[in-house]
């Protein structure tokens, strides 16, 4: 953990972190909750609470479970979209940026995955993952949904891919999707390199990036259970298609990623 001078900015505040959850895939809400208990642990804000759509506690009680007077909502979201924008405002009784109710000052930050960090977040993953590799030697795909669903979460995974091309660290870098074009089950007719990461750009683990997008890369023939009873996914790397193919979990799962969610409430205001 290493956000500088946190004690001193939060030492009085609230952190409260924003989920999805699930009511089908028990891994959905494990990366929230320990984020939580990382930044719990550093001691860096006087409260930490989390909250969700589809888990307790929900967003329309969270609050009421607080007693700082400042509080900072941190939405875990890759993108802004329906949720960030309606559904956490509506159920939280927020009305703006800053809302001022019962002599408290609660702070709506934007989500995770809108904070610079999250690109050398995800370089920092994709080179752990591939275990020492060098990235001029590899391709790489960031991964997401796709679909008309969530314009906004595929705007953000294309978004990465550029800026992790631009720096040039690896010899390709490409936006995927599940549903929708570049496929990621093109992977292996997009890639030139030897090497291929490949990194789920999701909050966490579970139906997509341990059961559905392996079978896309033709790791497995048919879902799987979800990720807490996959751990053989994370072996890595496997030869196929004349590659070697290295497949990260989510970069919401990533411990370093308790970093983003503190930095986007520091960020609040700037």
């Amino acid at each position: 953990m290493t956000a500088t001078n946190a004690h001193e900015d939060f030492r009085n505040s609230a952190l409260v972190i924003a989920g999805h959850g699930s009511t089908l895939n028990p891994d959905s809400s494990a990366p929230t909750h320990q984020h939580a208990r990382r930044i719990r642990d550093a001691g860096i804000f006087q409260e930490v609470a989390v909250c969700f759509w589809k888990e307790e506690p929900s967003f329309a009680e969270v609050l009421r479970t607080i007693d700082s007077h400042t509080v900072y909502i941190v939405p875990n979201f890759i993108s802004e979209g329906y949720f960030t924008r309606t559904v956490i405002p509506r159920e939280m009784g927020l009305d703006g940026p800053t809302t001022h109710r019962d002599g408290r000052l609660i702070h709506y930050c934007e989500p995770t995955g809108n904070h610079p960090l999250m690109t050398s977040l995800l370089i920092r993953h994709a080179k752990a993952t591939a275990g020492g590799v060098p990235p001029r030697e590899t391709s790489l795909f960031i991964v997401g949904h796709g679909t008309g669903l969530d314009q906004n979460s595929a705007a953000a995974a294309r978004w990465q891919a550029e800026r992790i091309a631009e720096l040039g660290e690896f010899a390709e870098v490409f936006p995927a999707y599940m549903e929708e074009a570049p496929f990621i089950a093109d992977w292996h007719t997009t890639a030139s390199m030897p090497n291929v990461v490949v990194v789920p750009f999701f909050i966490s683990d579970g139906l997509h990036s341990y059961q559905d997008i392996p079978v896309l890369l033709g790791i497995r023939e048919e879902t799987g259970p979800a990720a807490s009873q996959a751990e053989a996914f994370l072996e890595n790397p496997r030869h196929l298609r004349g590659r070697e193919l290295y497949y990260s979990g989510a970069i919401g799962s990533a411990p370093e990623f308790a970093e983003v969610i503190i930095e986007q409430a520091r960020r609040f205001g700037d």
